[in-house]
């Protein structure tokens, strides 16, 4: 078989022509097709763009809440003394109930007492029966002296027993009031309302005047006190993010909420009253003081609490789930974000604290900032992706799909025929 150059010899230069252009025009088809399975095959080969949850951060203010130990405390106290000597007659309060100041709780025997009241009653009644005549004859030496009918002597010896019998009867008043002092102090009475603890003395004991131990404790339970303790440190911070303008407080009062031994949130806020004065130099903390509604007698002295006190709120700032920041080699937090070109990038946060489920982020981030919080292991920086729109609950911490718009309601069905 000849091959077609040799062929092509005995062809004429027109034929020869023709099927040079034909063979080139093949060569084209055949290079044609070859692209064309290329690009398919890299078509079939480019993976679609990775889907991740975004949620969409926004500035707001965040009421910056530090959580301290703390113990109940009543906020009065009284141990209840006897003032004056004697047998115990009476006791009038069942032990542990609620007493009001004033209230009688113990009778000393009072014979002793009252019979000096009366012997200095009698005294009284003896100075003021010769006051008058000392005083009458005292004036009328008074005009006698003017006319010089009697000696300058009579008139100050005259004078001398009118101020000594005036000074007798103030003796006895006196005398007398502090015999009904003595009397009234044998009805030992509560000197503040609140529970009333047991009694260490019954009826028939002998008690002593301001003896060192005391015959009951009334403690008062409403309002009721919680003394806190707070790190020096934590106090500094708080202070100067205040005074930079970081942190605004709203009020005078810092309001407390109480977590109670058993996990519970107490059902009423309290106030801090009261901020040390100084730092314990041991400890390196300072103490505060916040007072609680306490109508329910719940809390009782004594009871360990956690206390959620209110400092301040922080303005313009970001809660990030904490499920979405990592760190950095370095141990910076970091979080993935999709930016308007539908790109992946990294940025290094400003955490301040952790919130909750959340980290408290102060700068760094702008209104509408996607954040990846979920498939972020899929993708890198740099990378398109597609975005699916997410929520986040504050309460758990879960995310959910953000919900669709609501389809528009279904024409109602016609109504049904009329009986009959």
């Amino acid at each position: 078989m000849l091959n077609m150059r040799s062929h092509s010899k005995f062809l004429p230069g027109s034929a020869r022509r023709l099927a040079a252009a034909g063979l080139l025009a093949l060569l084209c088809l055949l290079v044609l097709a070859g692209c064309q399975d290329k690009q398919s095959e890299a078509k079939a080969t480019t993976p679609p763009p990775v889907e991740v949850g975004v949620i969409a951060l926004h500035p707001q203010a965040v009421p910056l809440n530090t959580e301290l130990p703390g113990r109940t405390t009543a906020s009065l106290v009284a141990e209840v003394r006897p003032q004056v000597d004697g047998i115990i007659r009476e006791r009038l309060f069942r032990e542990g109930s609620e007493v009001l100041a004033g209230e009688v709780l113990y009778r000393v025997a009072p014979s002793t007492y009252q019979a000096e009241y009366s012997n200095a009653l009698a005294a009284l009644k003896r100075a003021q029966a010769s006051l008058p005549s000392s005083e009458s004859k005292a004036k009328r030496y008074a005009e006698l002296i003017e006319q010089g009918a009697i000696s300058k002597q009579d008139f100050q010896d005259a004078q001398a027993v009118y101020e000594a019998d005036l000074a007798a009867v103030a003796s006895a008043k006196a005398a007398l009031e502090s015999a009904k002092i003595s009397l009234d102090y044998t009805e030992i009475k509560a000197p503040i309302s609140g529970r009333v603890e047991m009694s260490d003395l019954t009826p028939g004991a002998l008690v002593t005047a301001n003896q060192s131990a005391p015959l009951t404790t009334i403690r008062q339970l409403d309002p009721i006190n919680v003394d806190l303790t707070q790190s020096s440190t934590t106090m500094l911070n708080l202070r100067q993010a205040i005074a930079a303008g970081t942190i605004t407080v709203e009020g005078k009062a810092m309001t407390v909420k109480l977590k109670l031994e058993n996990g519970t949130i107490y059902p009423y806020e309290g106030t801090v009253e009261f901020s040390g004065a100084k730092v314990d130099e041991s400890t390196g903390t300072y103490t505060l003081r916040a007072e609680f509604p306490n109508p329910d007698r719940l809390l009782l002295p004594g009871m360990y609490v956690r206390a959620i006190v209110q400092d301040g709120v922080f303005q313009n700032s970001y809660l990030v789930p904490q499920r979405a920041v990592g760190r950095t080699p370095k141990g910076e937090p970091q979080a993935l974000f999709v930016n308007k070109e539908g790109k992946v990038e990294k940025r290094i946060l400003d955490v301040r604290r952790s919130y909750g489920h959340a980290w408290l982020v102060g700068s760094g981030l702008s209104d509408g900032d996607r954040l990846v919080v979920q498939g972020s292991q899929s993708v890198r920086p740099g990378q398109s992706v597609t975005v699916k729109e997410m929520v986040l609950d504050d309460a758990t911490g879960e995310l959910k799909p953000a919900q669709e718009p609501a389809a528009a309601p279904a024409a109602p069905a016609a109504a049904e025929g009329k009986e009959g």
